[in-house]
């Protein structure tokens, strides 16, 4: 499970891939994020025909709900990766809009679990458009979880689904067929805990970025 991470990386030392198409503004009005939570803005890599940097909604909102702000209805932050081809409110989003979400480290209670290298890395998620009977749209995310590996294990029975560096494109554009998106498969089925490292933590510190 992933229900708080942190983006500490200073901008210049963002993923490329990141800034190749980022909102106007970004750049000047950056700042790590210590702490981020469910329904706080998030920055999200997506591919629409091409890559593309903007901000969502942490919590899944569905494209067909009436009401997008209505607190009585879940918006779900994790969705388990072994179910998301079979959940209406997730299947389409996994064959067409898979997401990035740039993260320097996660937390599990009182631990944060980072690379060593303290290298930016890649959670993955789905996201989904809502479009309001005028035209105005919300973006929305959600992250991915897998079976942990024996670095999370004794902390949590989930983790989050991280792609590896390289696969950006394979893992955001939009699939052809089945074979395409079953290729995708082995990415969720865990990664290797070689490189990374649990730290005991105390309080932390919030400081969230705007949406703009």
């Amino acid at each position: 499970m992933c229900g708080r991470f942190e983006l500490k990386t200073k901008f210049d030392d963002l993923p490329k891939i990141l800034k190749q198409d980022y909102p106007k503004g970004l750049q000047t009005r950056y700042d790590i994020q210590n702490l981020i939570r469910p329904t706080d803005p998030v920055l999200v890599v997506k591919n629409e025909g091409r890559i593309k940097t903007t901000f969502m909604s942490w919590g899944f909102i569905s494209p067909w709900t009436y009401d997008p702000f209505d607190k009585k209805r879940p918006r779900p932050f994790n969705a388990r990766s072994e179910s998301i081809e079979e959940k209406r409110l997730f299947s389409g989003s996994w064959k067409y809009k898979r997401c990035l979400i740039p993260a320097s480290g996660f937390f599990e209670k009182k631990y944060r679990i980072r690379k060593e290298n303290y290298e930016t890395f890649w959670l993955g998620g789905i996201w989904s458009k809502w479009t309001s009977p005028d035209g105005a749209e919300l973006e929305s995310c959600c992250i991915l979880t897998t079976e942990p590996n024996e670095l999370i294990k004794p902390f949590h029975h989930r983790m989050p689904v991280v792609v590896p560096n390289g696969l950006e494109e394979q893992w955001t554009e939009q699939v052809k067929d089945t074979v395409e998106l079953n290729g995708l498969l082995p990415i969720m089925m865990g990664w290797s805990p070689d490189g990374w490292l649990v730290e005991n933590i105390n309080k932390k510190e919030t400081n969230q970025m705007s949406l703009f």
